[in-house]
């Protein structure tokens, strides 16, 4: 589930829709959490589909670690890619704010971590890559879990619209991490391997 203070909006020709905060939206404020309505789907089950369906679940789907493709049921399918991405993915099934989001501003996640199956160049920003790899993660991950580190402790300390929405035993965990009773998980517990991937 998206954070519920966005919108879709229009962004540009080039862009198309995209997923914009309609309100302040804090650094270490969860923005979108892996709930019961979205949908998981094995490689096996999109083939069996009508073009059609294939085509759809392409184009609007993340891959997780265990190599299932996961379409989100509201406007989370609508968030961009940048390489300047304002939200980070965690090993916990949940994005995070690594920055303050400002109102009119579009959240947005670097596709480097989510799987994909292969390269795309994306809209130049001015950031030394260009490209996205499917193996990006294994190269960045230190970088990402820097920056998740950084906010994690702000977690606790939000307003979090979607808390309801975590298990209370991945709660106590995050909040024993807060507490450097335990390490935080890295983001590349989220990976799943190219060599997994089927062609």
């Amino acid at each position: 589930m998206i954070h519920p203070k966005t919108e879709l909006r229009y962004i540009s020709k080039e862009v198309g829709y995209g997923v914009v905060a309609t309100e302040f939206i804090p650094a270490g404020t969860i923005t979108w959490i892996q709930d019961k309505l979205d949908r998981e789907f094995s490689l096996s089950d999109i083939q069996a589909m009508k073009p059609i369906y294939q085509e759809i679940l392409d184009f609007f789907t993340f891959r997780n670690n265990k190599g299932n493709f996961v379409l989100c049921w509201d406007n989370g399918r609508y968030v961009n890619h940048s390489f300047n991405s304002n939200c980070l993915s965690t090993a916990y099934d949940f994005e995070i704010a690594i920055r303050d989001i400002q109102p009119g501003e579009q959240l947005t996640d670097d596709y480097g971590y989510l799987n994909i199956s292969y390269p795309f160049r994306g809209i130049d920003e001015g950031t030394k890559r260009k490209v996205v790899y499917p193996d990006d993660l294994v190269k960045y991950y230190k970088v990402w879990d820097k920056k998740i580190e950084k906010v994690f402790p702000h977690i606790i300390e939000l307003n979090q619209p979607l808390v309801s929405l975590i298990e209370e035993e991945k709660w106590e965990r995050i909040n024993n991490i807060i507490e450097n009773k335990l390490p935080i998980d890295s983001i590349l517990n989220i990976y799943y391997p190219k060599s997994k991937q089927e062609s």
